[in-house]
């Protein structure tokens, strides 16, 4: 992971990003580099510069003052992704952010795209392989930031590229165990409380929909329950996390479609990692609030006696479901963990889960989909914490109407809804399940991403972590 530092002094043979609204030689450059970069931003229109002096790379930000600030906050973190690469591919280990500007926290954002676009995944390769990236070190240097601040933001860093981890793991290497125990390792690192349940007591508890997906996997389920209740906490009723945990997802009887779709699979329980990440974050950073998180965890496989459409299952909570399609699996077993959920008394449930094609078809990797029956501040709030972090949330409907299309004639609920709305009627059958402020955020398309997209990259972006910290700062 690149760790970011202040430091007071610049070190004039680093690399350097420069954010100014008038550039001043403050680095030791000759008087011809300096009056190169002066007149170049005096171009109409010029916001960036990269300069190669002797091997060192300068690259000068000029922040758009008429820009909002969330805008230029993101245009910031994907300058700092494209300053990383050029970093690695001169070979460099360390690079300074130097702020010429009244506005110090903006070097925190150019820091944070910094950090994330210098991901790699590689924990597998064997061999030395040409493009592993040198970069180690952030220095934000000549700054009025405190320690606190990007102590903080590499804290940040740390969940969402352990997020990223999660879910580039393979089934094979990360099953319904394994990702437990890495939520009981973030535990004991993070100081949180963890406690998995295992086959026997999920069987005990009646937990109909995550048992009826696990029913074809050679792998037994877990549901994991994190709580972390700092002294102090600002809240009396706990803010509840819920994230779908199909650690891998081949659509049971109802195999996937789609061609090439199962490639990808493994990143069926980013909602999981996304919470279980945040609650890392949130108890490192000691934020006072009071956060519980659940994870209900299987992969989704046709073998044994997996369910089949047509079956009946019957719900933790007594409620009948009609499943007519396994490749809806992830409703299944959230809807149990919603219903344990009751006996937090949430102040309000954020589900987050890789659930429908058709919230990828409505908005693609541009954000998430969301709805639900939480009130309006809480929701203003969730919308205001997606534009600070850009991870945005689209606003679906969540109208009575949708309840007819989840009617069945020999249950109290079918599993899907028909062709249309399928992320509304994903939605509503969740919140069947609840009888609290609840909220459900459908983050398919962004959560894996099969291109470099700047600082989120390829693979797994850890898309929910960065949100639901941010939200829990302003809780």
């Amino acid at each position: 992971m690149t760790k970011i530092l202040l430091k007071n002094n610049l070190a004039t043979q680093s690399h350097l990003l420069v954010i100014t609204n008038a550039f001043k030689n403050e680095f030791g450059l000759p008087d011809k580099v300096n009056d190169y970069i002066v007149n170049a931003l005096k171009e109409p229109g010029k916001t960036t510069l990269t300069y190669n002096y002797i091997g060192k790379y300068i690259s000068v930000f000029v922040p758009d003052k008429k820009m909002p600030a969330p805008q230029l906050h993101e245009a910031l973190r994907r300058h700092g992704a494209t300053v990383a690469d050029g970093i690695n591919a001169h070979k460099g280990s360390e690079l300074y952010i130097y702020n010429q500007t009244a506005n110090a926290p903006l070097s925190l954002f150019a820091a944070e795209g910094m950090a994330l676009g210098n991901y790699q995944f590689g924990r597998h390769r064997t061999e030395k392989v040409k493009g592993v990236n040198t970069l180690k070190t952030i220095f934000i240097a000549n700054s009025k930031l405190k320690n606190g601040q990007v102590t903080e933001l590499g804290i940040l860093c740390e969940a969402t590229c352990r997020a990223r981890d999660l879910v580039n793991e393979p089934v094979n290497i990360l099953n319904a165990q394994a990702l437990a125990k890495a939520f009981e390792h973030m535990g004991k690192e993070a100081g949180f409380d963890v406690q998995v349940l295992n086959r026997k007591k999920i069987k005990e508890l009646k937990m109909g929909g995550l048992l009826a997906v696990n029913a074809g996997s050679v792998d037994e389920p877990t549901f994991t329950i994190m709580q972390y209740k700092p002294r102090g906490a600002k809240n009396k009723k706990p803010l509840v996390l819920v994230g779908k945990g199909v650690v891998y997802d081949t659509g049971g009887l109802s195999l996937k479609p789609t061609a090439n779709s199962m490639d990808y699979m493994k990143c069926d329980m980013a909602g999981a990692a996304a919470v279980g990440c945040a609650m890392y974050a949130i108890a490192a950073a000691k934020l006072k609030v009071h956060v519980v998180a659940l994870v209900p965890a299987t992969d989704n496989r046709p073998g044994y006696n997996a369910f089949a459409p047509g079956d009946i299952i019957t719900m933790m909570n007594g409620s009948t479901v009609e499943m007519l399609n396994s490749d809806a699996e992830g409703r299944m077993i959230l809807a149990d963990a919603l219903h344990y959920a009751k006996q937090f008394d949430p102040d309000l449930l954020i589900d987050i889960a890789t659930l429908t094609g058709s919230a990828s078809a409505a908005i693609g990797p541009q954000g998430m989909v969301g709805m639900g029956t939480a009130n309006k501040k809480q929701r203003d709030v969730l919308q205001h914490c997606g534009l600070q972090v850009h991870e945005r949330i689209a606003e679906f409907p969540f109208w009575d109407d949708y309840d007819d299309l989840l009617k069945s004639e020999v249950a109290d609920l079918k599993n899907i809804g028909g062709p249309v709305a399928g992320a509304i009627t994903a939605g509503k059958f969740l919140a069947k399940f609840t009888d609290y402020p609840f909220y459900h955020l459908d983050m398919v398309a962004p959560a894996f991403l099969h291109s470099k997209d700047s600082y989120r990259g390829k693979g797994g972006t850890g898309v929910g972590v960065r949100l639901f910290f941010e939200f829990a700062k302003r809780y």
